[in-house]
C-alpha cells in the first residue's frame, strides 16, 4: 500500500521518493514527482529555502483485473448504429506541445526579453491553428495534459480552453487569439513569486496567501509596459481571480466591471485548478470540478459558463463507463445541454439508457 507523509527537510535522507514536483521561478521542473532523492538533491532543497516536502512510501498494490468483456455482435451492431460523433475537438501534435513547452519555459524565465511578445505570439498562433485546421468547437477535457509540471501544463490548458470557449461565446478570430494570449500571461507573475512559497506542500499562512494573490498584479506590472500586448490581455490577466459577486480579488470588481477576457479566463482557472493536483491537495475527477463550477453561479459570468458547458466533452463518444447500477457502458452519443448524462448503451445488455432525457434513468448517474 503506497502512503504519502510530510517530512521536514532536516528528517530528509537520500533513497527517499518524493511525492512532489520542485519547480524553480520561472516554472521549471528541478525534482520531478516520484524522484529518489540523492544528497545533492536535499542540498538543493535546502538552499531553495523549501522546509519540507511530501514522500512516498509502500509499494502499489496490484490492480485487480477487470473482467474483459465480449460485446455480442448484435450489441456492437446497436452501438455503431446509434453513435453520433462527437463535435471536432483541439488536438495538439507532440511537435506543438514541445514548442509550447519551451516557448512558456523562456517566457518564464526572462519576462524582460525583448523577444517575449513574439514567444507569445508564437505559441498562440500554434494553438490557433489547432483550433482553425479542423474548425475545433470543442476540447476533450480528460485529455488536456502537456506534462506533469503544474505552471506549464496550466498555462497552455488555460489559453486553449478560452480560445475554445471565446470561439463557442461567438468571438471574431482576432479576438479569440488575443484571449489565448491572455490565458497564455496570466499567471506570468508568479515568476516573481518565491520558490518556496510555489513549492509548499501544506496550507498557506494567511499572510503567505496574502502574496500569492499578489500574482495577477505582478502579471499585469510586468505586461503594462509591453507596448504590442493589448489593454483586453492586460487586464485579462489582472483580473481573473475577481468574481462577480466582488469576493475576488484584487480589487473586488463586480460584474461588467471585470474585463470578459478575465470572466472567461476565471472560469477555466478554476476548472483546471480543481483536476490538477497539488503539493497541498488531491485533483478532483472533470465531472466534480464540472458540477462545482455549474454550482458557482454567484461567482461566475453565466454566459461564460453556458459557452463553458457546450464547449467541453466529458464523456467522449467510444468510451467506456460504469454506472451506478454496476453495468459497464459505452457512450454513443453525448448532450449538448447535459454532459453529465449522455447516451450510453450497455456492453452485456443492449440496453439503451438516455440518462438526459429517458426519466426511467433518472437514479443511474456514472460513477
Amino acid at each position: 500500500m503506497v502512503t504519502r507523509r510530510y517530512v521536514r527537510y532536516s528528517s530528509l535522507k537520500p533513497g527517499m521518493i518524493i511525492d512532489q514536483a520542485i519547480v524553480d521561478r520561472a516554472g521549471r521542473v528541478l525534482i520531478a514527482r516520484r524522484t529518489p532523492m540523492d544528497d545533492y538533491m536535499i542540498a538543493a532543497l535546502a538552499k531553495m529555502g523549501v522546509p519540507g516536502v511530501y514522500i512516498r512510501e509502500g509499494e502499489e498494490e496490484e490492480e485487480e483485473k477487470k473482467e474483459e468483456i465480449v460485446i455480442a455482435p448484435a450489441i456492437q451492431k446497436e452501438i455503431d448504429t446509434q453513435s453520433v460523433a462527437d463535435p471536432a475537438k483541439v488536438e495538439l501534435t507532440e511537435s506543438v506541445k514541445e514548442r509550447v513547452a519551451e516557448g512558456l519555459q523562456f517566457l518564464y524565465s526572462d519576462t524582460d526579453s525583448p523577444d517575449f511578445t513574439n514567444t507569445t505570439k508564437t505559441i498562440t498562433s500554434d494553438l490557433m491553428k489547432a483550433i482553425t485546421e479542423n474548425d475545433a468547437i470543442a476540447v476533450d477535457i480528460n485529455a488536456l495534459k502537456i506534462s506533469d509540471e503544474y505552471t506549464f501544463k496550466h498555462s497552455l490548458d488555460v489559453a486553449t480552453m478560452s480560445m475554445i470557449i471565446a470561439k463557442q461565446y461567438g468571438f471574431k478570430e482576432n479576438e479569440v487569439y488575443e484571449v489565448g494570449v491572455s490565458g497564455l500571461l496570466h499567471d506570468i507573475g508568479k515568476s516573481k513569486i518565491p520558490n518556496e512559497l510555489l513549492n509548499k506542500a501544506g496550507k498557506l499562512t494567511d499572510q503567505e496567501f496574502e502574496l500569492m494573490k499578489q500574482h495577477s498584479l505582478f502579471s499585469y506590472s510586468i505586461l503594462k509596459e509591453k507596448q504590442d500586448i493589448s489593454d483586453m490581455v492586460k487586464i485579462g490577466a489582472l483580473q481573473h481571480h475577481e468574481k462577480m459577486n466582488g469576493r475576488g480579488y484584487p480589487m473586488g470588481v463586480t460584474g461588467e466591471k471585470i474585463n470578459l477576457f478575465a470572466r472567461i479566463i476565471s472560469v477555466v482557472d478554476i476548472y483546471d485548478a480543481l483536476v490538477t493536483e497539488r503539493p497541498y491537495k488531491k485533483a478532483f475527477t472533470p465531472r466534480d470540478a464540472v458540477e462545482m463550477i455549474m454550482s458557482m453561479t454567484a461567482e461566475l459570468d453565466i454566459n461564460v459558463m453556458k459557452s463553458f458547458m457546450e464547449s467541453i466533452i466529458l464523456y467522449p463518444v467510444g468510451s467506456d463507463v460504469e454506472l451506478s447500477n454496476g453495468e459497464q457502458a459505452r457512450v454513443v452519443e453525448n448532450s449538448a445541454l447535459y454532459k453529465l448524462r449522455p447516451k450510453v448503451i450497455g456492453l452485456k445488455t443492449g440496453r439503451v439508457y438516455n440518462l438526459a432525457t429517458d426519466m426511467k434513468c433518472a437514479n443511474i448517474v456514472i460513477l
